[in-house]
């Protein structure tokens, strides 16, 4: 009796781990691990990629959607779902599709299909203004297209380059209509299984992908908000690679040797927005002594552990159009106790400030309340759910918040653009609802400029107006982190912060 008692309380606690554990990796059981565990810290919003141009929905979507061109570790473009490419004018780009590409619905890449997607991206609220200099995509036959331009454009290819600006396939996207976001059909190495809103979303390898099957089989991308809590999945194993690790975490991994943290400088940074259409932020006198009240070094030493530059611009110096010559705000509480009084507020006054779950944005804010507070602004925090976040600074609720924006194609126009531009507004990047027909028209210049010395010129005068009208306040330029269990190999962080997974895999026992 006691032997029967004993396998069966061991097949009891066996049957136990397994079912508690459902998220780990139940290939375990047979020595061969084809499941990879993701973190990051929110859920996506929409896996339709023009319907929004979060970091946490990029992540996934880099794996279930193909662009026409891509871009390597070091930026430069290289083709994809596009083996070549003209330009016989300054306005026209040829692409030479490779034949027999396959969705995950079975259908074949067509040029159909090309012009639709970029077609419904240039009407997106969301992602248009990304590739809002095409005027047309021409169809020359099944594997040609000719994307046309209203005016010449010297970063188009960076710009098709970008997550956004994946290729759809056209029946699957009218097949489900409203709530294709949660039926997504690419050409990349993975597709979509399931998706647990709040919980995890499973992919799967697709085993037609042009470039061979993943080694992976299986992803699991599972949102974990607090960045204590990924750290502590990683080192119980119960994850296999946690995103962007924060705070004290960074250095307590980094002495962690049975895990590999991987640091690096990144295209990103994190701002201070201000809503400029509202009271008292449509005053620049206030917005400026907010910016010289803001002692940048407390925030780079308390949040981010010193992995992060002061900075000048909301572009760094990674990304082309970056200029030195743009002013950096120096902390003065007494210029800024000035500044304030010359406004109208010499008592100061109420205000509040948006965050999402994001710890490290949290940090900033209380920060920066003990900060604003020496010169007479009592500032309020509020913490909303990240869709909820997104949904009401793209409609101008708030009037100030926290974000970060990541210049994806390494050119000054994405950086500059999307977070100045009146065109912008909302959803689009320009959350400040900043507004300058100034800033407007050297943007357009830039943009439709393909002499590079020229568009620097213009950018570093945008850059100049930016810093002085301060419709953001940015932080810092980051770097980005990962950290994932010794058994991964082949993993790359991108400098975009958009990570591929397609050739990583667990080395062999």
């Amino acid at each position: 009796m006691g032997k029967k008692f004993y396998f069966f309380l061991v097949t009891l606690v066996s049957l136990f781990l397994f079912t508690s554990c459902g998220s780990k990796d139940s290939s375990k059981s047979t020595g061969v691990k084809d499941t990879l565990i993701v973190s990051d810290g929110a859920d996506a919003k929409s896996l339709d990629l023009h319907a929004t141009n979060d970091s946490a929905s990029s992540r996934i979507t880099v794996q279930i959607y193909d662009g026409l061109v891509g871009q390597d570790e070091n930026m430069e473009i290289v083709p994809v779902l596009a083996e070549s490419w003209e330009r016989p004018d300054e306005l026209t780009t040829v692409f030479h599709l490779r034949k027999g590409v396959k969705f995950h619905n079975g259908e074949e890449l067509k040029a159909t299909d090309v012009k639709f997607t970029l077609d419904r991206m240039k009407a997106s609220p969301q992602v248009g203004y990304i590739i809002g200099s095409i005027d047309r995509v021409e169809i020359v036959d099944d594997y040609t297209v000719k994307v046309i331009t209203t005016k010449p454009f010297g970063a188009i290819l960076s710009h098709l380059s970008h997550p956004t600006a994946g290729i759809m396939n056209e029946k699957a996207v009218k097949e489900y209509g409203e709530a294709y976001g949660q039926h997504p059909i690419g050409t990349g190495p993975y597709k979509l299984a399931s998706w647990q809103s709040g919980d995890r979303i499973v992919l799967e390898a697709n085993p037609d992908y042009f470039l061979g099957e993943a080694p992976i089989k299986k992803v699991i991308f599972r949102p974990i908000t607090e960045g204590s809590n990924r750290t502590i999945a990683l080192e119980t194993g119960e994850i296999d690679i946690a995103y962007d690790i924060e705070g004290l975490d960074k250095d307590r991994l980094r002495n962690d040797n049975s895990v590999l943290f991987i640091e690096e400088p990144s295209l990103g940074i994190d701002y201070i927005g201000f809503n400029t259409k509202k009271a008292p932020f449509n005053n620049i006198k206030v917005r400026q002594a907010i910016a010289t009240a803001i002692n940048t070094d407390d925030i780079i030493a308390a949040v981010y552990k010193g992995s992060a530059t002061r900075a000048n611009s909301l572009i760094g110096p990674k990304v082309f159009g970056h200029t030195d010559e743009a002013k950096a705000w120096e902390y003065n509480v007494e210029k800024a106790k000035k500044l304030l009084a010359e406004a109208g507020y010499p008592n100061g006054f109420k205000a509040k400030i948006w965050v999402n779950e994001n710890q490290a944005r949290r940090d900033i804010a209380t920060i920066l309340q003990a900060q604003l507070k020496e010169i007479g602004i009592d500032l309020t925090i509020e913490t909303l759910e990240w869709g909820a976040y997104l949904d009401g600074t793209a409609r101008g609720d708030h009037e100030m918040f926290i974000l970060g924006w990541v210049t994806v194609t390494g050119d000054a126009d994405y950086g500059l653009f999307p977070l100045l531009h009146s065109s912008c507004f909302g959803g689009a990047g320009n959350r400040s609802f900043y507004s300058n027909p100034k800033v407007d028209k050297l943007l357009m210049k830039a943009r439709n400029s393909v002499n590079q010395e020229e568009r620097k010129e213009l950018y570093k005068e945008v850059q100049i107006i930016a810093q002085e009208e301060v419709p953001v306040y940015i932080t810092a330029y980051k770097a980005q982190n990962v950290a994932l269990q010794k058994n991964i190999e082949n993993f790359k962080l991108k400098p975009a912060g958009h990570h591929r997974l397609y050739g990583v895999k667990f080395k062999s026992n």
